[in-house]
């Protein structure tokens, strides 16, 4: 049984405090400079008087004020001295020194997308005197927190809001069903729909209505997706683009290709609400996840037809799939026909090339590629170090994944559900149980919610080891968890009923 101790206790969570930068080396390549996979495939002074130049007798001090006594500061406005003057400024500069600099420890966080100490730095900057509550930054945070899988804390955070006497806006609601979407709590981002449309000062627009009918469509309950568009028409807002393509990538996820056509159909013929690049990407991705690279490149060439010119996310769509189809010839071409046409090799390229890699554990070209990810100055994100820590465990290079666990710590890089999900599976692969667990409780003491993947990765690796009381345990725990989650979300049940 190989070994794989990560030492979470000291390697994989940063201080919530923590300042480490990572340099990076901009070493750009040549335009000309082939990718590897395609080897492997103002007056002057007044003149001075006699009575100048005889010195004055200074009966003050330096920093007072000459032939003004004490007495005659009395019945008159005061000055403040300088000395109490100057306590004064470097008091209100420290104040605002302060200020800044938990300000910017807030901003970093959310920027880093650090929901927990975020929500740390908060509270503290809640407790000092000159802080006053935005909508902004509670915007920010709602946002942030709806992404990282914790919807409740953001509804916490919105009631917050509220009682520190911010008045809520169509956005801030959005932003909070957003959260519940993402989740997909589909009766609680209802719920929150049925508010805004009891508030005048908070009618949803076009765009809560598009989001909650993106959560419909991921959960193929098209028929929810039919009702919101008649509760549209209802109320005069039209669907605009973006709720087209939410619709057609939902048909083609669902494999209704008919409806797929008819509703691009109605687009072509539309003034509104024509077809654009993101249309483009969203039917390409629908096949090109499906694996259909001849379906893929059919619809890329009928869209160039419809003068639509592809865009970079429209080359990284090409190069996911032809690299899951270990098409590496395609892949490289399309790559150099991006560099030809200047369009810049981004985080998501170079992250769809290093899967291509990982997904057959060929850690050689894989950490090639993140190298010169690297050397470009290209920042990598928590998806390309779930893709170096599956390639390196796909390759039973165990040490590595301790190794780019400990570098992701070092980048500070997100930690998210996927991220604990990948280190789990490196455990599973390595048969290394008791450091599965150890890496499991990390994931939920740092309030990381796991997901029906995180359990099958843990019952399969127990199941394959006869652990059949284990599974028992993890299965009843599990119930736990969605039993709790359901509690959390009652008292708002009970706000809405």
């Amino acid at each position: 049984m190989a070994s794989i101790s990560l030492s979470f206790s000291s390697s994989i969570v940063p201080s919530p405090l923590s300042h480490d930068k990572c340099k990076k080396t901009h070493n750009p390549r040549s335009q000309d400079q082939i990718f590897r996979v395609t080897r492997n495939s103002i007056s002057a002074p007044a003149t001075k008087t006699a009575s100048d130049s005889v010195p004055k007798k200074k009966h003050w001090k330096q920093g007072e004020f000459p032939g003004i006594s004490e007495r005659s500061f009395r019945g008159s406005t005061g000055r403040i001295p300088i000395k109490n003057l100057k306590k004064k400024l470097d008091k209100k500069n420290d104040a605002k020194a302060w200020v800044n600099t938990v300000t910017e420890a807030l901003s970093e966080r959310i920027d880093k997308k650090q929901w927990l100490q975020a929500l740390e730095v908060f509270d503290m900057l809640k407790e000092q005197s000159f802080y006053q509550p935005r909508e902004g930054t509670y915007m920010k945070l709602i946002v942030l927190l709806g992404k990282s899988g914790q919807p409740h804390r953001a509804h916490e955070l919105f009631n917050t809001m509220i009682e520190e006497g911010c008045d809520p806006t169509p956005e801030l609601y959005t932003a909070l069903l957003t959260a519940y979407c993402r989740s997909n709590l589909l009766d609680e981002a209802f719920s929150i729909l049925n508010e805004m449309k009891n508030l005048p000062l908070c009618q949803p627009d076009v765009f809560t209505y598009s989001t909650l009918i993106k959560a419909c469509v991921d959960a193929f309950k098209f028929e929810l997706v039919e009702l919101l568009y008649q509760e549209m028409a209802g109320r005069s807002i039209t669907p605009n683009t973006v709720t087209q393509n939410i619709v057609l990538s939902g048909y083609g996820k669902a494999g209704k290709f008919d409806q797929m056509e008819k509703v691009l159909s109605s687009m072509l013929q539309s003034t509104t609400c024509k077809p654009d690049v993101w249309t483009m990407n969203t039917i390409i991705s629908v096949f090109a996840n499906m694996g259909q690279i001849d379906m893929m490149e059919k619809w890329y060439e009928k869209f160039r037809n419809f003068g639509i010119e592809p865009e970079t996310r429209t080359f990284n769509i090409l190069i996911g799939a032809y690299g899951k189809k270990r098409m590496y010839d395609k892949m490289s071409s399309v790559m150099e026909y991006m560099r030809k046409l200047q369009f810049p090799w981004t985080t998501s390229t170079y992250n769809n090339v290093i899967e291509a890699f990982s997904d057959v554990g060929d850690a050689k070209n894989m950490e090639y590629t993140f190298d010169q990810m690297r050397s470009e100055g290209m920042k990598a994100d928590t998806k390309t170090f779930c893709c170096l820590i599956n390639g390196f465990a796909n390759a039973g290079l165990f040490h590595k994944v301790i190794s780019s666990v400990r570098l992701a710590e070092k980048l500070e890089i997100p930690e998210n559900t996927a991220f604990y999900n990948a280190i789990l599976s490196a455990c599973a692969k390595a048969e290394d149980l008791m450091e599965m667990e150890r890496v499991f409780k990390r994931m939920k003491d740092n309030q990381c919610q796991p997901d029906d993947t995180t359990y099958l990765i843990m019952v399969e690796a127990y199941r394959k080891e006869g652990m059949n009381d284990k599974i028992y345990y993890l299965e009843q725990e599990k119930e736990t968890w969605i039993t709790d989650d359901k509690k959390v979300s009652q008292p708002e049940d009970d706000i809405f009923s």
